[in-house]
């Protein structure tokens, strides 16, 4: 009890330091946006080589390894009761459900119709701060907000040829999951260490992922090529962790809504991604949204929450 104690009076002082340095949150925020940003394009490389029941079961397990390993190296307490059900939370939305539910949208679906899943996860996750956490953005915010995603809707819907599929129901349906998931894992980063937050959400994850694991790969097939063992390494170690470790200090830094507002860039991201490794065609649109979606997270960033 002391141990947890002296934790817990701890952890006020390095929020505080965060506070006090918006810039670097930001960062912060920023990096976990470019992790992100690759997770579509790893998953399909992913998907060459695993099953999408398996790579999700094994991307959780191994990042549950890296994080364990952490936790236990700096014997990190266990959290208090009362924040094991925030856990569950992010759990549930950011470690199984987000994962799994593109996975299977990403068998059918491309990566740049995909990203529009992302480029309404910003407004969604503030919306959801707003009824978790009774905060209040202005009017200007909301405004950037509102015309950020809908540039960024219109820009991806426009590439995928504004037809909807089966796939758009799992997308939509990670949308609500990972916002929930994001908006917890906000708050709690507020009285833990981010990294904690994850690290725990995977731990708590292992009773279920260690036998889904077990059950996928004995019943999906599995050819191990350079692609497939990459994309399971970048989502499981960068996209699974270390992505969601600067995601949660950025958030807790600089607040939940103007930190997903910098996730208005990752659709664009994910595109120039899918250029480069899986040689996806953009259009000219391409840049004219880069910069009205850059116009926009300037808005929100200066605009008070």
């Amino acid at each position: 009890m002391r141990v947890q104690s002296s934790a817990t009076t701890a952890t006020p002082i390095a929020v505080a330091t965060h506070r006090e340095a918006p810039g670097l949150g930001t960062l912060q925020a920023t990096l976990g946006v470019v992790a992100f940003s690759l997770t579509f394009p790893a998953t399909a490389w992913g998907l060459e080589g695993f099953g999408p029941w398996s790579l999700v079961a094994v991307r959780s397990v191994l990042a549950a390894m890296i994080a364990g390993s952490c936790l236990l190296v700096l014997r990190v307490p266990l959290p208090d009761r009362r924040h094991w059900a925030g856990l569950t939370v992010v759990a549930a939305g950011v470690v199984l459900g987000f994962p799994l539910l593109t996975t299977l949208a990403l068998q059918t679906s491309t990566t740049s119709h995909a990203a529009v899943v992302v480029g309404l996860l910003p407004l969604t996750t503030a919306l959801c701060s707003a009824l978790r956490m009774g905060t209040r953005p202005s009017r200007t915010f909301w405004t950037a907000a509102l015309a950020g995603a809908a540039a960024v809707l219109a820009f991806t819907v426009q590439q995928s040829g504004g037809a909807l599929t089966a796939a758009d129901g799992y997308l939509f349906a990670a949308l609500l999951v990972c916002a929930a998931g994001y908006t917890e894992g906000g708050r709690l980063a507020r009285v833990m260490p981010g990294w904690q937050v994850i690290g725990w959400a995977l731990v708590l994850c292992l009773p279920l992922s260690v036998p889904a694991a077990a059950l996928a790969l004995s019943y999906e097939p599995v050819r191990l090529t350079a692609h497939g063992v990459a994309g399971l390494i970048w989502v499981a170690a960068g996209s699974q962790f270390l992505g969601l470790v600067v995601w949660y200090r950025g958030m807790a830094a600089i607040g939940i809504p103007k930190a997903s507002q910098l996730q208005l860039a990752q659709p664009l991201l994910t595109l120039v991604w899918s250029v480069l490794l899986l040689g996806e065609h953009l259009t000219a649109a391409a840049p004219l949204t880069a910069a009205a979606v850059l116009v926009c997270i300037a808005v929100t960033q200066r605009s008070r929450s």
